[in-house]
């Protein structure tokens, strides 16, 4: 259970009157009411029919002063409450339930209007959040506008926080005479003899409720003074009221705490999961996650032949799309101080360069709208379409069969292609699912030998990792590619059959560090 269910499970166990014994001397919570009822001139049955105006009130309008609320109907009560306890409306024992006013704000002055950002997700009040009123303006409130200590503020309008419920116990800022809700904040002040806690209790339970409580268009969504009014709510006596307080200010400390270590254990997990999966990847491009294999050959071997294959390319015509950056390439020798660690023996380091051929991507002008196309042209990817999973099946934007022409020269990058983003964002990888082109920040990698994509899949797995190492991050001088960092980036290979087996052994292992972060 989180923090959060078990707090909502304690609130919930302190409305039903199971959170503290009931104590017979305490009395009668429809005594209460009664007086509540006579404390405020009225002389009532329970729950009076209310006397309901055609006019919207306004914000700002007192909707529990001077108000007759319907009976309560069975099918209003949620559930089961001690004898000693009554059903009432929200309105009937407030004196208090107001919207505040439009402010006119200043760039510094001494007073304050509290907004709905004020009352903040963490819970508690934020002061600092709030802005100066117009000195000016102030005549336009009454003293009992001023917030005071353990009034209920509620968010009342759309945008996120309809609804959230905070008790207002902060210390004013020094030389602040007063802090003033805006017109997006209902207060709630009950009668003398009723807990103001107990009623912050109350409602934050049930703040669930009163954000679906809310009525007008989307984006003018508000939750009226007098709907709050009309709102059920469970009575104890106010002996039992100031119990229950009591009891929850002493529990709640102990689950937002356990709530602080169950923040910590997650992060501590996620840190696990994400530690996990880089040490398998190290582990991985040294040689030591499959046991080395003689009859698979040398990777030495294998370079030489990738070095064949890379003269039979440079030997034919190149695309002037996607300029190619490696074919005809001379590269410096590896030294000792290049070397980040040991490998096999049968293995060999190299530069990327050496075995691969990337080319670069195109962003066309945005102000020519002639290059950019609809979703039945040819996609074009961004980094921010390079997703999590590694494989990409979609684009937010696509380039025009002009474009493809006159940009691109006709150069798309197919469908299985490895993509990698080398600025920004540098190291992210994907393979492509469908046929599309990219931008400047991502190059296309083409292995020279790729025999049922093996190297395609083994670089897909380590490159995330290679390219933090060494001048790979700085492949990006400006907005200029530096193909040389790239280039030059140096790579441990192994043995074709070794790749693969590697690879196999991350897919197993990867989704067991997905689970340590659960």
């Amino acid at each position: 259970m989180t923090a959060k269910d078990l707090k909502n499970a304690l609130l919930q166990e302190a409305v039903q009157g199971k959170l503290v014994p009931q104590i017979a001397s305490e009395g009668n919570a429809r005594d209460l009411l009664e007086e509540i009822r006579k404390e405020r001139g009225e002389s009532l049955p329970l729950a009076p029919v209310r006397k309901r105006s055609s006019a919207t009130p306004s914000a700002g309008s007192n909707a529990a002063r001077n108000a007759r609320f319907a009976p309560i109907t069975e099918d209003e009560i949620p559930f089961d409450i001690p004898e000693n306890w009554c059903w009432c409306r929200l309105g009937e024992i407030c004196n208090e339930i107001k919207r505040g006013k439009s402010p006119k704000y200043a760039d510094k002055s001494n007073f304050l209007a509290f907004a709905q950002k004020c009352n903040v997700k963490t819970g508690g009040i934020d002061l600092s959040l709030a802005l100066y009123l117009d000195e000016n303006s102030i005549g336009r409130y009454s003293e009992a506008d001023n917030l005071i200590q353990d009034d209920i503020v509620i968010n009342s309008t759309g945008g996120g926080t309809m609804g959230r419920v905070g008790l207002y116990e902060t210390k004013v800022p020094a030389g602040i005479k007063g802090v003033y809700p805006d017109s997006h904040v209902t207060v709630i002040r009950s009668i003398g003899n009723i807990n103001q806690h107990y009623l912050y209790y109350v409602l934050k339970l049930n703040q669930p409720v009163l954000e679906k409580n809310g009525t007008g268009s989307t984006n003018q969504t508000e939750l009226k003074p007098a709907v709050l009014a009309d709102f059920v709510i469970p009575l104890p006596p106010l002996s039992e009221q100031k119990r229950i307080v009591a009891a929850l200010e002493k529990f709640i400390p102990l689950i937002e705490e356990y709530g602080k270590k169950e923040t910590e254990l997650k992060a501590l997990n996620e840190q696990i999961g994400t530690l996990t999966k880089k040490a398998i990847l190290q582990e991985a491009v040294q040689g030591k996650i499959v046991p080395q294999i003689v009859a698979e050959g040398n990777a030495k071997d294998l370079l030489e032949e990738i070095k064949k294959e890379k003269a039979k390319v440079a030997g034919k015509a190149s695309s002037t799309s996607f300029a190619s950056k490696t074919r005809s390439k001379e590269f410096p020798p590896i030294t000792d101080d290049e070397i980040p660690f040991d490998i096999p023996e049968n293995w060999c380091w190299c530069r990327l360069g050496e075995i691969v051929n990337y080319k670069m991507g195109k962003t066309p002008p945005r102000a020519e709208s002639e290059w950019w196309g609809t979703k039945e042209d040819t996609p074009w990817i961004s980094i921010a379409d390079m997703v999590a999973d590694g494989h990409i099946n979609k684009t937010k934007e696509f380039m025009s069969k002009k474009a493809i022409k006159e940009v691109f020269n006709n150069a798309v990058s197919k469908a299985g292609t490895l993509i990698m983003s080398f600025k920004l964002t540098v190291g992210r990888v994907s393979i492509l699912d469908i046929d599309a082109t990219h931008n400047e920040a991502i190059i296309s990698i083409y292995p020279y030998i790729d025999n049922d994509n093996i190297t395609r899949n083994y670089l897909f797995k380590l490159l995330p990792l290679l390219s933090q190492n060494g001048d790979a991050k700085d492949a990006i001088k400006g907005r200029t590619l530096n193909s040389t960092s790239l280039s030059n980036m140096i790579i441990p290979l192994p043995p074709l059959a070794e790749q693969k087996r590697i690879v196999a052994a991350i897919e197993k292992m990867l989704p067991l560090c997905e689970k340590l972060g659960e």
